[in-house]
């Protein structure tokens, strides 16, 4: 018996060759499709049918690059100093809210942004985490709560010596190997882990030359990928042109750092040569089009240059629909030559990224057998012919978080009929405005 059927939707396939077919059948079983094609479903029985007419299946889109730290950040009132340039910005806003953070903060954070995101059509979230006054077990409040919203994802500690020094790095450093140690006892215990480890760092400019030694060791031990912010600011590549005499990707090279498994943020500044390097390494790189327009740090016109890009908020909520139209039309403004399906392939490619992260357990970003059912139905009305010609058009002028109608991950059902199966949504909201009024309070008290 299979436990989810969808019958009769069309099947949208969002990465290249992109494809349209209409009136399929889909069967999941477990975590994985076990059968897509017209006529699939008959004689097979599931205690989950639903009815697919006049509705659109997606592959979950995935989010390459969040901050679930700034869940509690909507509309925070605090008294904050002038943000002229990117380090006020850091200084005035995020480096005070972040130190505000305790257990029970980081936990809801984690709760709202994994419902925002799954609401939006998100199945999976690739967070960077900082709670510089709650370093060790972070990690595992913020996966505690992706698990129990039901979505996919990796999350990491951003390793900085900000705040204090090298001492700051070692616990760093050390709550990155201890959750990537958690996740691996729990695949060796039998369990489906949903949010996975990375190894965190928070930008070179905060990132001594002992830290990033500390932070490959733990690279080579765990086996994860580094997570690293890279000259998002000029301020980033001027630092490390000051200090250490070489560019941000050359330096970072010289530690080793600058591998397959990478993932590399921003990049707003990097020269030709370093993107040459990123690429020469088979770094992924994730762009933030929106928060890089928020925060008035530049663009970057190499983005088509870049092999492995991928596309995430950087904290900016979850919403992947409303962050490719940003980028797309930030691109087009800038007299950029990438079209929709361009930046659909940049999205698409965050199931590569997934399947770094995962290390090889699954397959993801196609609606076929064999592959992980982390998926999005949408209730979109095409008003004009919807075929594979121009399917990443659709996507990018047409289809928008509103039409999502239910979020399969993992071969469950987070999100049915506009309404989440696996929490109380309400009083989670509720009770993460209570934490959010306390986290203010203490945030304001923070000097910058």
């Amino acid at each position: 018996m299979a436990d989810i059927i969808i019958r009769n939707i069309r099947v949208m396939q969002t990465e290249p060759p992109f494809d349209i077919e209409e009136g399929v059948d889909v069967i999941i079983t477990g975590s994985e499709i076990e059968r897509v094609g017209k006529g699939a479903a008959e004689g097979v029985s599931a205690p989950t049918v639903i009815d697919g007419t006049g509705r659109t299946l997606i592959p979950g889109n995935v989010c390459a690059h969040h901050h679930y730290y700034s869940g509690l950040s909507r509309g925070m009132l605090i008294s904050a100093g002038p943000q002229t340039d990117f380090i006020q910005v850091l200084k005035e806003w995020w480096w005070r809210l972040d130190r505000a953070l305790d257990e029970e903060a980081c936990y809801y954070s984690s709760l709202i942004c994994s419902l925002d995101a799954i609401a939006a059509g998100t199945t999976t979230a690739i967070d960077h985490h900082a709670s510089p006054c709650f370093i060790e077990g972070s990690l595992s409040s913020i996966a505690r709560g992706m698990e129990e919203a039901g979505i996919r994802g990796a999350t990491c500690y951003e390793v900085t010596d900000r705040n204090g020094g090298m001492k700051e790095v070692e616990e760093g450093v050390a709550e990155n190997v201890r959750f990537a140690r958690e996740v691996d006892s729990r695949i060796e215990a039998g369990e489906d882990v949903l949010c996975e480890a990375m190894i965190g760092g928070h930008a070179p400019f905060t990132l001594p030359d002992d830290a990033l030694s500390l932070m490959r060791e733990a690279i080579d031990e765990t086996g994860r990928g580094m997570h690293l912010h890279v000259a998002e600011d000029k301020y980033d590549s001027v630092s490390s042109h000051h200090w250490h005499g070489e560019d941000i990707a050359a330096r970072l090279d010289r530690f080793s750092l600058l591998r397959d498994n990478t993932l590399l943020v921003h990049g707003v500044h990097l020269s030709g040569t370093e993107i040459g390097l990123i690429n020469e390494r088979g770094c992924f790189l994730a762009h933030n089009a929106r928060s890089n327009m928020n925060n008035h740090v530049g663009y970057t016109s190499r983005i088509p240059d870049v092999k492995k890009l991928v596309i995430g908020t950087d904290g900016c909520g979850g919403n992947m629909f409303e962050e490719l139209k940003l980028a797309f039309f930030k691109h087009k403004d800038e007299g950029g030559a990438w079209w929709p399906a361009d930046f659909l392939t940049a999205l698409s490619r965050g199931n590569r990224l997934l399947e770094s992260v995962f290390r090889g357990r699954g397959r993801w970003g196609r609606i076929e057998k064999g592959y992980k059912a982390d998926l999005v139905i949408l209730g979109y009305n095409a008003p004009t012919p919807l075929v594979r010609e121009n399917a990443a058009t659709h996507f990018v002028w047409g289809i928008s978080s509103n039409a999502v109608e239910s979020t399969i991950i993992n071969g469950r059902l987070a999100y049915h009929e506009r309404k989440f199966t696996m929490v109380d949504a309400p009083k989670i909201y509720q009770e993460a405005c209570r934490v959010a009024r306390r986290v203010w309070d203490k945030a304001d008290k923070i000097k910058a």
